[in-house]
């Protein structure tokens, strides 16, 4: 069931989404060469905890897999496309990309985001996926406003992905959020104009675009949680939370 939230509980997501933006402004300024993806996690779990928040994902539970998520942030690097398990011995190398998605929660509402990062500098076919995946983002959360409806959202941001050659990835969508994680209505990446649930004032709901360099086929290494791309190929990762207001959208994740 979709909810609709009050001015007291958009109040509270937007102090949860703030936490998530500062993380992944930390994350920005902490991901460099030679750092390993623990430490990240952990200098967001630090984080979070002096907010007086809690990790979204860590101990998160899904009935697929056996062992809860056991990181504050999903590392996924290169060729990786979500729920990369942080460890100490994923060191980042010159040249790797990392996608990065982290949510909080604070007096029972969630916010919940992601951010691709350049690991030093990178290949322009690198640089090039980043700046689409951005973009179709940008485009995903502009068409937002009251009226839109679902497939004009997914349209946005398939209508950048698809023309520019790379390939869009189906099988995981955005999401509704708030005293959940994940809320209904699910969020796709793809649609047509028209189609799908009418966007209100005050839903609030995450867009998430996952894009690759190469073909849409993803699967799920042995650990249970961590999505790569079938074929190797580099994949990119961008997320806000959002509101409908009643002239638009509010980004309640301002991690740019």
């Amino acid at each position: 069931m979709i909810t609709f939230k009050s001015d007291r509980d958009i109040a509270k997501m937007r102090r949860a989404g703030q936490i998530v933006a500062d993380i992944l402004k930390l994350m920005r300024e902490m991901v460099k060469p030679g750092i390993d993806t623990l430490t990240l996690d952990e200098a967001a779990e630090n984080l979070v905890k002096k907010a007086g928040a809690k990790p979204a994902f860590k101990g998160y539970k899904v009935p697929w897999v056996s062992v809860p998520f056991p990181g504050t942030i999903c590392a996924s690097i290169n060729d990786e496309v979500v729920h990369g398990i942080p460890s100490k011995k994923r060191i980042l190398e010159e040249g790797d990309i990392i996608s990065i998605d982290t949510g909080a929660s604070i007096e029972g509402f969630f916010g919940d985001a992601a951010c691709t990062y350049a690991v030093g500098k990178i290949s322009e076919e690198r640089q090039r996926l980043l700046d689409l995946t951005l973009e179709s983002l940008h485009k995903g959360a502009a068409a937002v406003k009251p009226g839109a409806t679902l497939g004009d959202i997914g349209f946005a941001v398939e209508n950048v992905v698809i023309p520019a050659g790379c390939g869009l990835v189906r099988d995981y969508a955005g999401h509704g959020i708030g005293h959940r994680l994940h809320e209904a209505p699910q969020v796709p990446n793809f649609g047509k104009p028209g189609s799908g649930i009418t966007v209100k004032p005050r839903m609030t709901f995450c867009v998430e675009p996952m894009v690759m360099t190469g073909a849409e086929e993803v699967k799920t290494l042995s650990d249970g949680w961590t999505v790569v791309t079938k074929d190797g190929s580099d994949a990119a990762h961008f997320e806000y939370s959002l509101l409908v207001t009643d002239d638009g959208v509010e980004i309640l994740t301002p991690w740019e």
